[in-house]
């Protein structure tokens, strides 16, 4: 039985006692409501009695049998209450012992540092891709909405370099902090960059200036949603086919074309071999885009003689079924997909 059933329940048998005992007074002994009323409170509540007028004998049984039910009722609320208490208890206990013992076994899995309105997105995109995540969050009112989206959170400051390691951030794929503060968003990225160097970190800025901090401070890119916000309306009002294309490539995950990012592994067998000896177009009809290489230079729609290289990332476009045959082909330890 829920909890709040059994609250119903309760609440039933306190309305079905006083309706009764009220209903016996003043058919019995002839009552007034009012007197009725108080000779039921005063009679299942113990509390005290003093009868209001003389009870006949019939009235005197029927004192006694309300007596009874009205001391086990109060028994069975207390009890029941008590047992509410201890099963909500036992409840957040379980339940964060299987929290805890859920972050303890997450690998390659993303942190989201913030849940409002851009968070919540984040989080939301993250689990249509069939990533796992972690939730940083101390505002009650978002927990609950995490709750309630069925995701992992850890309920605390995402600035505490204590809170990235329980999230466990030694193990992370990336991590994104979107809170409100630039600030707060500054020294997660410290204490993070701290923790992993070498992690891939996506941070919120609400100006140019917080920007350029935020690199600073060991973010590897830095988003502003009013900046993005404001050029998609504009590329919408000046090249609106373009803007619906890439709308329908990067939303629509029934479409049977995808953009895709691979890393191209230590042990890929398509290391020092060029595009066009790859087999990539012939046999997998993958598009490359650009390469990107480790220096961080991007070479967009690549010459047929360029060489792919360990530590490269493709961008390809194509099926998804030949995006992860060529992710198996590189050996890659990173794709989106």
């Amino acid at each position: 039985m829920t909890t709040l059933k059994k609250a119903f329940l309760v609440a039933g048998l306190w309305i079905f006692i006083m309706s009764f005992g009220v209903s016996g007074f003043m058919w019995i002994d002839d009552m007034t409501f009012g007197d009725a009323f108080y000779m039921t409170v005063i009679t299942i509540t113990t509390i005290g009695y003093f009868e209001v007028q003389p009870l006949s004998p019939n009235g005197r049984i029927f004192n006694v049998i309300l007596i009874f039910l009205g001391v086990g009722i109060i028994y069975s609320t207390v009890g029941g209450v008590w047992l509410i208490m201890l099963e909500g208890r036992l409840q957040a206990i379980m339940g964060r012992r299987r929290l805890e013992k859920e972050l303890k076994g997450l690998k390659d899995h993303y942190i989201v540092c913030g849940f409002g309105r851009v968070g919540r997105i984040i989080c939301g995109e993250i689990r249509k891709e069939g990533h796992p995540l972690v939730v940083i969050e101390k505002d009650p009112a978002a927990i609950q909405r995490i709750e309630e989206m069925k995701v992992l959170f850890v309920e605390a400051d995402a600035t505490e370099e204590k809170v990235l390691r329980k999230a466990g951030i030694e193990h992370a794929r990336g991590l994104v902090t979107c809170l409100v503060s630039d600030a707060e968003n500054v020294y997660v990225c410290l204490t993070a960059k701290e923790i992993r160097p070498d992690l891939f970190i996506l941070s919120r800025a609400s100006s140019p200036d917080a920007s350029k901090r935020l690199l600073r401070a060991g973010a590897s890119r830095v988003v502003s949603p009013y900046y993005m916000g404001a050029r998609k309306m504009a590329q919408e009002l000046l090249r609106p086919v373009i803007t619906n294309f890439v709308e329908i490539m990067f939303g629509e995950k029934t479409m049977e074309l995808q953009f895709e990012e691979v890393e191209v592994g230590p042990a890929s067998q398509l290391h020092q071999v060029m595009l066009r000896d790859s087999g990539i177009r012939q046999e997998l009809d993958l598009i490359i885009v650009a390469i990107k290489k480790p220096s961080g230079e991007m070479l967009y729609n690549p010459r047929f003689d360029a060489f792919i290289e360990k530590g490269d990332t493709l961008v390809a476009l194509g099926r998804k079924d030949n995006l992860l045959k060529l992710a198996e082909r590189l050996g890659s330890a990173r794709h989106s997909g």
